[in-house]
């Protein structure tokens, strides 16, 4: 277990809002307003600096780990919102401010960075079972092997309404649910904490996760015209461009993009022939070939497609989704991932997840056009019991405020996308023309019904760049699901692949 010494607790300039907590900080003042005693302030906000040990790869790191708050100031200067975020950085000659700093995002919107934090990146990791499904409780804690740590210091970022960072009044968190917002308050977090930890010169990637991947593109244009430009960008399960995965009328991109991970689970759980049971990369390539070229051409043709040719097509979809011909006919040749989930273990009363098409549940109400996430309820718990724990136990950060694991925080999210879909894969292509050093990292599961790796991958090749910029992509993809690192294979899978384009980025960046 990772040595924990606490080191100092200073308080942060800053504020948490009243309504969130119930108890006042021990000393704090009460003032009174028109005779009458106001209501205690909440517990107040606290920079908590600890100092561990770690064994990555045989190598022992020692670290200084930092929790606390920063504050998102609007034109005026008054301080609209409070960022929480967790610093882990390496001490003695190991460390420096030359040292490369990874900032890291999950996505949601809504979610906090826990879930890379304590289950990818950072130096301490939730207990999982070894195929990534939850134990039983209580929750443990155990330190990360994988841990990215030896390759760069880390900071794992909450946007407004997620873990412990709120808005100033309630009324401005809307200001922050958008796109827009969400990108301009990180970039401002970027800007001042390099400010504020003297790190202006230290290599700078961007981790993001899901909507984090989206938020990242955004964040890498917004970044270099303010003055920062990044070294690189590593992306997890990426989502750039809602139209490849949003299932509407007249848009059929998102049907063809989907087939191959639909062909990977129905694989997993054993419902294709055995011909295509006995190879999923061979059976994956052929997908996604006729995904691309005959449903395409199909899906294209609509109405206009005989009925000798629908027949066909049924006849494929049924066999490379392992839906029964019925179903798919009846579906108008067009199965979205909620139908999908549903039908796939019918028989069996299960249905299968969405982050993660490998785990199941039991389907208590078959005739419901949708239900919860099987891989949600497996990782909502053991996160979340995990960081609350951490955080006070481990990191000395107190707060007594909910840590908004994954959602709860934020309201409408507004996608500012009039008359089209959101995208910023245009923002990603703009900074490679502005910043031709950038590089770019993107891991993706096969068994990913959220954000699917064909759908990816038709992003990446639909950026516009020349041949020169498109070698700055490195692609990898993984037997597992939305959140790879949940299996313990995958995990240390992924982790090599990282430190091989983190070390040939800043070597191919040497001077």
């Amino acid at each position: 277990m990772a040595l924990t010494v606490m080191v100092a607790t200073t308080v942060c300039p800053g504020w948490l809002p009243a309504v969130q907590a119930q108890t006042a900080t021990a000393g704090s003042k009460v003032q009174e307003r028109d005779g009458e005693p106001a209501k205690p302030a909440a517990q107040t906000a606290k920079t908590a600096v600890t100092r561990h040990t770690i064994s990555i790869g045989g190598k022992e790191i020692s670290y200084t780990a930092s929790a606390g708050l920063l504050p998102i100031t609007g034109d005026t200067g008054e301080t609209e919102a409070e960022l929480f975020s967790v610093t882990y950085a390496a001490d003695g000659p190991q460390g420096g401010k030359h040292r490369p700093l990874l900032f890291i995002f999950n996505g949601g919107p809504g979610a906090a960075s826990v879930w890379l934090h304590l289950g990818a990146i950072g130096p301490r990791r939730v207990e999982m079972l070894p195929d990534g499904n939850m134990p039983a409780p209580p929750f443990r804690l155990k330190d990360n092997a994988s841990s990215w740590l030896d390759l760069a210091d880390l900071v794992f970022v909450d946007p407004v309404g997620t873990g412990y960072s709120r808005a100033a009044r309630p009324e401005l968190t809307k200001n922050f649910a958008t796109v827009r917002g969400d990108i301009e308050s990180l970039g401002k977090f970027i800007r001042l904490y390099l400010t504020r930890n003297e790190r202006w010169s230290s290599p700078i990637f961007l981790v993001g996760e899901s909507y984090g991947t989206f938020r990242c593109a955004g964040l890498s244009e917004h970044l270099v015209e303010h003055g920062v430009a990044l070294n690189g960008i590593i992306l997890v399960s990426s989502i750039l461009n809602l139209q490849t995965t949003s299932f509407d009328n007249g848009n059929d991109l998102p049907y063809q993009l989907f087939l191959p991970s639909y062909t990977a689970t129905a694989w997993y759980h054993k419902k294709l022939a055995p011909e295509l049971q006995a190879d999923l990369d061979r059976t994956l390539s052929a997908a996604e070939t006729w995904a691309s070229t005959d449903y395409q051409a199909a899906l294209n043709k609509g109405d206009r497609l005989s009925a000798e040719e629908r027949q066909a097509v049924v006849a494929q979809l049924s066999r490379f989704t392992g839906l029964s011909p019925s179903f798919v006919d009846n579906r108008n040749l067009r199965v979205d991932s909620r139908g999908f989930v549903r039908e796939l273990l019918r028989d069996r009363g299960r249905m299968v997840g969405y982050m993660d098409s490998r785990f199941s549940a039991a389907n208590l109400d078959p005739s419901a056009p949708s239900g919860f996430d099987p891989t949600v309820t497996t990782i909502r718990p053991p996160f979340t019991a995990a960081f609350n724990s951490y955080a006070r136990e481990e990191l000395g950060f107190q707060s007594d405020l909910e840590y908004f694991t994954l959602g709860g925080g934020i309201g409408h999210w507004d996608w500012e996308a009039k008359n089209g879909y959101a995208d910023t894969s245009d923002n990603l292509r703009n900074t490679f023309a502005k910043n031709p050093y950038m590089k770019l990292f993107v891991a993706s599961g096969c068994f990913d019904l959220a954000t699917p790796h064909f759908a990816t991958e038709y992003t990446l090749a639909h950026l516009g760049l020349t041949p020169a910029l498109r070698r700055n992509i490195t692609t990898r993809r993984y037997r597992s699901g939305h959140m790879m690192y949940l299996e313990s294979e995958s995990l240390a899978q992924l982790k090599r692949d990282v430190a091989e384009f983190v070390a040939a980025t800043l070597q191919g960046q040497a001077r």
